[in-house]
């Protein structure tokens, strides 16, 4: 293997658009090079800063990145530079490189920035052979930097760059979006409106699509699914037939690079003009703009940042210069590093497939889900299901929740239930889980029964953390055989999974359990086994998000800690990850329980942080971190220990957590995978296989597992799943919440 020898100096650098999230990027390359033992420089203002040199590159230390994971935008500065686009440019860059010793760079921008950093890399030896001949660098100098080394981090809003699944900012561009839209929702329904929003996008119609599905919105335009000739008779017709069944508001979503099939502009003001025309309606106009790009990032677009930009730190460790620069990013809820101009290359193809109107291609480039959801959100914006053809054999199909409430299980129950009527289908809805099953609570749905579930949180169907009881079975098999139920789906906790095998178990005594079963996913506590992602986790994780970083400002005030308590149960995954996206210095969680001696050690350490100069501090508790020792307790012992110097107050965040709007990631989730268990479910029916299962996310793929074997798929003793692939993120929680000891 061919290296450099042993990087000792990195450059950090922000490049092009900012986009939420670049400062946790930042932040992450930042401790994660120090706690390597390496100095890690920020370059300030892009490639400007790069050619300007002097004040504009500066070592960083630990506490420079404190208090910027919360922050949007960049904090060293970003800029467009055409100097860099020169040789000059670049070569006045290499100096300064050069002469600050830095050997990689860690370049977060989008493709251009991208492409920029590679083709300096390229020319790096002749540009350092033309410094020495100008005389601005030395031989030696020249000798102690033969090559450069970069990797790529993408920090775009419009998530339009290949080698990652989201790219930094999109998650929180499409909060910004989801908000904007539930507000004006509610206005447009007051007065019986239709509203065009346009979003960003100029060559991606990530944030329009996903934001349709995530809003229910009525009708849709991306750059890579132009509309066909005569669309403007077809979106009428739609909105028309809305208003007949009673539906007081239309929601048209645009991308800004919208076109027809012809590659000419759709405008917003050309959608306006034709709902006047065509249905004299007046239709009002919103460009959201640089909204979308602004405010605190989400929770995710903390977390993601910080995993790629520590694994970013990592990978110029292991340079090797036979093998191409590395582009970090995240694929099928992993980490994942792969070749950074090939990802380019790939990412300006879809460019060029719906410049030449290869729009078949160009979708299909986007990727399963981006197709999925578009199929999808055809089907949901309907004013009323499409008539059952002659061939269609409808089913009975009843829905159900079980356990507590969970953020996106209306927005589940809602795409069930018309995806199922669309199909010919009747859905049946279980009121009160388990409860009103046994009593016989079961109501016929139709198309508009679940309007306006998309974004509502709770759960309209009824949830609650009963168990099932041995009275309830015959009953249960009774409103069964009553209501001829062919297929059952539950969406909720452990309770509903527990439940699902429960009916399994006893198909012997029961025969009318022998039929298919299956179980989405939803509880904040992502404690359940089949699924690395639960429906509810992602809005509870961003509910306390919002709430800790409200705690740290009140620290920050008095020069105080608080101790967090989140929920859980057996689970620490809102713990471990809440800790990460907000900078808590100490997370206690149930996998590792709270050992005395830890925290001992853990309250020196913050002790002599506060002797340094500290002036806030946060530590997060799970709410069953340790069968004894208590979040209070945890708060008593930090203020005990520390000799009075930390004033401790604990807080519990309660219930909360379960309630709100669920995310956008929620929503879109719940959307997609009520969609294929809605599939999945009709097609073991037509099968005749009485399966019992569940439907979730592992690797990023949805997956089937069988529940008949529940017990063995949980931690003996523990609510939560024998495999928790989250738990790798505490080596990551570690070393951005400690400081190396000097």
């Amino acid at each position: 293997m061919n290296s450099i020898a042993q990087i000792k100096r990195i450059g950090v650098v922000t490049s092009g658009g900012d986009s939420q999230g670049m400062n946790a990027a930042i932040r992450a390359v930042v401790r994660t090079a120090i706690s390597a033992g390496i100095d890690c420089y920020a370059i300030y203002e892009g490639y400007s800063g790069m050619i300007a040199g002097g004040e504009l590159i500066r070592k960083m230390e630990w506490r420079e990145v404190s208090g910027i994971l919360h922050e949007g935008g960049t904090a060293i500065g970003s800029a467009r530079s055409s100097e860099f686009r020169t040789r000059h440019g670049r070569r006045q860059a290499a100096a300064n490189l050069v002469h600050n010793g830095i050997q990689g760079l860690v370049v977060i921008g989008g493709d251009g920035s991208q492409t920029g950093a590679n083709l300096f890399r390229q020319e790096w030896r002749d540009l350092l052979s033309e410094l020495v001949a100008e005389g601005n660098i030395t031989p030696d100098q020249a000798l102690a930097h033969p090559e450069l080394a970069i990797v790529g981090l993408v920090g775009s809003i419009d998530n339009d760059m290949f080698g990652t699944d989201m790219t930094i900012g999109a998650d929180t561009a499409l909060h910004r979006i989801v908000e904007a839209v539930d507000a004006i929702i509610n206005t447009a329904a007051s007065h019986q409106r239709s509203f065009i929003v346009q979003v960003m996008g100029r060559h991606c119609g990530y944030l329009a699509l996903m934001a349709g599905l995530a809003t229910g919105a009525n009708w849709l335009f991306i750059p890579e699914n132009p509309p066909e000739p005569g669309w403007e008779e077809e979106m009428c017709a739609m909105i028309h037939a809305g208003r007949l069944s009673g539906r007081r508001h239309n929601i048209i979503l645009i991308a800004e690079g919208a076109i027809n099939r012809a590659g000419k502009e759709i405008s917003s003001e050309y959608v306006s003009n034709v709902l006047l025309h065509r249905l004299n309606e007046e239709a009002r106009v919103t460009i959201l703009g640089h909204v979308q790009r602004g405010g605190s990032p989400s929770a995710f677009d903390r977390i993601m940042p910080t995993q790629i930009g520590y694994t970013a730190v990592h990978e110029l460790l292991n340079y090797s210069s036979d093998r191409e620069p590395r582009l970090i990013g995240v694929r099928d809820n992993r980490v994942y590093a792969s070749p950074l101009m090939e990802n380019v290359l790939k990412t300006r193809q879809v460019q060029d497939l719906i410049r030449d109107r290869e729009y078949g291609q160009a979708m299909q480039m986007r990727g399963r889900g981006f197709v999925e959801a578009h199929t999808i959100l055809n089907t949901l914006l309907r004013a009323q299901p499409r008539p059952s053809g002659p061939d269609t054999r409808p089913l009975r199909l009843a829905i159900m929740h079980g356990d507590a409430p969970a953020p996106g299980m209306n927005t589940a129950v809602r795409a069930a239930v018309r995806l199922g009527l669309d199909q010919g289908h009747t859905m049946l809805a279980i009121y009160d889980a388990i409860e009103g099953f046994a009593r016989g609570d079961i109501r016929e749905m139709n198309w508009t029964s679940v309007h306006g579930w998309v974004s509502r949180g709770g759960a309209e169907l009824g949830a609650n953390p009963r168990a099932a009881m041995e009275k309830d079975f015959p009953l249960i098999a009774g409103q069964i055989a009553d209501h001829r139920i062919d297929g059952l789906l539950m969406i909720g906790g452990y309770l509903g999974y527990d439940f699902a095998y429960q009916l399994h178990s006893r198909r012997a005594q029961f025969p009318e359990f022998n039929l298919p079963i299956l179980c989405l996913p939803a509880t904040i506590n992502n404690d359940l086994p089949g699924t690395e992602l639960t429906i509810g986790s992602d809005t509870a994780l961003n509910s306390n998000v919002e709430d800790l970083d409200k705690l740290k400002e009140a620290a920050l005030a008095s020069h105080r800690c608080f101790a967090a308590e989140v929920m859980g149960r057996d689970s620490g995954y809102l713990a471990l990850m809440c800790g990460i996206a907000t900078g808590a210095e100490y997370v206690y969680f149930p996998e590792e329980g709270i050992q005395l001696e830890k925290v001992r050690r853990d309250v020196l350490l913050l002790r002599d942080s506060f002797q340094q100069g500290k002036r806030v501090g946060l530590i997060v508790t799970s709410e069953r971190a340790d069968a004894f020792i208590k979040t209070d307790f945890v708060a008593t012992m930090f203020e005990k220990e520390s000799g009075g110097l930390l004033n401790v107050r604990h807080s519990i965040l309660g219930n909360m957590q379960q309630g709100g709007r669920p995310s956008p990631f929620d929503r879109i989730q719940a959307t997609r995978l009520a969609g294929r268990a809605l599939q999945y479910l009709v097609e073991q029916v037509y099968r005749g296989v009485p399966v019992v299962g569940c439907l979730g996310r592992i690797e990023g793929k949805i997956e089937y597992t069988p529940l008949t074997n529940l017990p063995d798929l949980m931690q003996p003793g523990f609510q939560r799943p024998r495999d928790q692939p989250w738990l790798e993120n505490q080596k990551i929680a570690v070393t951005m919440a400690e400081p190396p000891i000097s």
